[in-house]
């Protein structure tokens, strides 16, 4: 009977943590080809709240470098639930970093999931693609979504 009432407190303090705010961590990123000497380099990803909650805004910071002059591009992100692609979209690069971008910059991406999202752990796999679909960075990090959206 202690073991049953163990876990029901376990439980609770979880649902808990759930409902307070999440201070933001910095998340790992990987490179899509490893071998790959991309113009752009991304040295990091915060997202905030973390996890990210159904219903409620969430912003993806991307912080990156590069020698050469972005005046225009896209950014095509993919996302994955388990091994399922469930969201794809391309955002001008512009709209999310202020253009010429150049040296140290980074890439800021808010976005409010539906309410009825799945919890669990997700991951975006992003190219950064400049003229002629050159690509200039290709990354991917895992994120979560919490079991419970805060009011």
């Amino acid at each position: 009977m202690a073991s049953k009432q163990s876990l029901l407190v376990l439980a609770a303090v979880a649902a808990c943590l759930l409902l307070l705010p999440a201070a933001s961590a910095a998340t790992s990123v990987e490179y899509c080809n490893k071998g790959k000497k991309y113009p752009v380099k991304v040295s990091g990803v915060e997202i905030v709240p973390d996890p990210v909650r159904p219903g409620q805004p969430a912003t993806f910071n991307i912080t990156a470098s590069t020698d050469k002059t972005i005046k225009n591009g896209k950014l095509q992100i993919d996302v994955k639930y388990f091994f399922l692609y469930v969201h794809s979209e391309t955002r001008d690069i512009c709209e999310e970093t202020t253009c010429p971008a150049t040296g140290n910059f980074v890439l800021s991406h808010g976005q409010t999931l539906p309410g009825f999202t799945p919890p669990g752990s997700y991951t975006i796999i992003m190219k950064m693609l400049g003229d002629n679909n050159e690509e200039l960075s290709c990354i991917s990090f895992g994120f979560s979504i919490g079991f419970v959206a805060s009011s």
